[in-house]
């Protein structure tokens, strides 16, 4: 029997149709420094300029686009560390609807006000104690609102996957795609783009050493739950990867790099200083692993995807004199 999988490049390429002319088609750089340091010709796809900041709005918008009038009519619901919370609070603005949003107590301040700005109600926990998803499931149920989670819905899954592939109709063919991973939608989405238009592509993930799941899952076979995760890429603290997600990343991802919060770092003040923006930590794992030389067998021409860009004045100086 022939084994259908979640999510394909087709449902990419639909989502690609549904979020044109709502979302950013966002900039593909090029840097001879960064070239030089690699050892190869690296195209960054930058989603910190995507609306709201994240490629998050690529999913969000996507999936609850697709929901019927009268689930917009009563509103949607999400939980998430800040920039999902970001983007389907937009969503709902775009589609004139409500959003309520469970988010940690501890998310950083610019990332909990920007959802409030978005017209959204904020509702807290604590990540360290409380299970988000048993929450969040019990908040929507209970006020009657759509759930629209961070990466565990294939609508959401295959938005996430056009900024790989619009990063390939950009750049051409590429050997290599390097991606952040926290709970592994974007890693899913991108991984299942790529595949589709470029077979022979290697997709590697880039985990937080202290948030290394899905590594240890992929190796094991299985889903293995690590402890909560302290590390200043806050974006990717998952402790256990999704349970669709590995689905698709067991078949199609071919290996995790780790990189320390000191590589983050060091990547973060890279892209200020020599590519001239600002990324948040979880969206700079990605550069930090090539930086880093965290990458075996570097090919010549490879993707990077800088997942997202919100941090506040504050906390981004905090992080480059830590």
């Amino acid at each position: 029997m022939t084994h259908t999988p979640p999510v394909t490049l087709e449902d990419v390429r639909d989502a690609a149709e549904r979020i044109k002319g709502v979302a950013h088609r966002t900039p593909v750089l090029r840097s001879r420094t960064l070239d030089a340091l690699v050892g190869a010709e690296v195209f960054v796809r930058c989603e910190n300029f995507q609306r709201v900041g994240a490629f998050k709005f690529r999913g969000a918008y996507n999936a609850a686009s697709r929901l019927s009038a009268a689930q917009l009519s009563k509103g949607v619901a999400a939980y998430s560390s800040g920039n999902h919370a970001q983007a389907v609070a937009l969503a709902a603005r775009e589609l004139g609807t409500t959003a309520v949003i469970l988010m940690p107590e501890d998310t950083p301040r610019s990332k909990r006000e920007a959802t409030a700005g978005y017209g959204a109600e904020v509702v807290t926990y604590d990540r360290y104690t409380g299970d988000r998803v048993a929450i969040g499931e019990a908040l929507a149920a209970d006020r009657g609102l759509a759930l629209i989670p961070p990466y565990e819905h294939p609508h959401v899954i295959a938005g996430q996957g056009t900024a790989a592939l619009e990063l390939i109709e950009e750049a051409g063919d590429l050997d290599a795609l390097v991606v952040p991973v926290g709970g592994g939608g974007l890693i899913a989405g991108s991984a299942t783009a790529a595949k589709g238009l470029l077979p022979g592509v290697r997709v590697i993930g880039v985990e937080p050493e202290q948030g290394d799941d899905t590594k240890r899952s992929l190796e094991a076979g299985r889903r293995v739950c690590v402890p909560v995760p302290r590390t200043i890429a806050d974006g990717q603290a998952a402790d256990v990867p999704g349970e669709l997600t590995f689905s698709v990343n067991r078949r199609l991802v071919d290996g995790i790099a780790l990189v320390g919060d000191d590589q983050i770092r060091e990547a973060m003040r890279f892209a200020f200083e020599r590519l001239k923006f600002v990324t948040e930590p979880s969206g700079a794992s990605a550069l930090a692993a090539l930086l880093s030389q965290r990458i075996d067998r570097v090919p010549p021409r490879i993707g990077v995807i800088v997942s997202g860009g919100n941090i506040d004045t504050e906390r981004f100086t905090q992080i480059l004199s830590g």
